[in-house]
């Protein structure tokens, strides 16, 4: 399908699918899929499926914030999900899903990492969450950051001995300490128009791609604009729109 009629049917708004323009896929949120996380999450939106995990650790504090706990975001774009993506280290693709979901979680400030402090510069504890691609069907920003707060949601601390090493075989019912659940919502500009939850061929025709991250307020916390062209604020504004609206009806499904 060649970008030229994708183009000519959203010109019309109309899409391939049948779908209107700002309308998502079903949406589904599994958690606790995986045993050997802290807290896990299978999403599915569409035919596009990630699965997420958090693993919880001690580790020394980073020298510029020796009083709060760690925070690290991996993607991992696996080529059974995309004929697209290969093996090995982590290309720019992933590294910038990565730091779109990294952002969002970070900017509104969704883990009180002050409450991850064991031992002021010495001992806190490091939160990794690794994202997984099990099917590329497009809106993989979306999928993941939903499938990274859910897991993140779910996840409890392992118990910690008297001697001070953490034993995953146990789990307490401690949770991670989270002040907010933001929601990222992507919308793509074709044409003159705005999409919600791109298919790949809808996103290989994209002029201008933009994640927003929204709080529980529903107020803007992140941005990060991808495409080759630019945008207008009256577009951006339209763009935020959309995402704010859209963004109430994905949080429904984090319960």
């Amino acid at each position: 399908m060649s970008n030229e009629h994708i183009v000519k049917y959203i010109t019309k708004g109309m899409r391939y699918d049948g779908r209107a323009l700002d309308e998502y896929r079903p949406v589904s949120i599994e958690l606790n899929v995986s045993h050997c996380a802290e807290g896990s999450a299978r999403v599915k939106i569409g035919e596009t499926e990630v699965i997420a995990g958090v693993k919880l650790s001690l580790e020394k504090p980073y020298p510029d914030t020796p009083a709060q706990g760690n925070l690290m975001i991996n993607a991992e774009l696996t080529p059974m999900s995309s004929p697209q993506f290969e093996t090995g280290p982590p290309g720019e693709q992933a590294i910038e899903l990565s730091r779109v979901i990294d952002r969002g979680i970070r900017e509104s400030k969704a883990i009180d990492l002050t409450k991850l402090c064991v031992k002021e510069g010495e001992k806190v504890w490091s939160v990794m969450v690794d994202i997984v691609t099990v099917n590329d069907e497009g809106n993989l920003f979306d999928a993941g950051a939903l499938a990274a707060i859910a897991a993140l949601k779910s996840a409890v601390f392992p118990h910690v001995t008297e001697e001070g090493s953490v034993d995953y075989n146990k789990k307490t019912d401690k949770h991670v300490p989270m002040n907010q659940s933001p929601i990222a919502i992507t919308v793509i500009k074709v044409g003159d128009r705005l999409l919600l939850d791109p298919s790949p061929a809808e996103e290989a025709a994209l002029d201008a791609r933009l994640t927003i991250a929204l709080n529980d307020a529903s107020m803007l916390c992140a941005m990060q604009k991808g495409g080759d062209m630019p945008l207008t604020l009256e577009e951006i504004g339209a763009m935020v729109d959309l995402a704010t609206k859209q963004s109430k009806e994905l949080r429904k499904k984090l319960g």
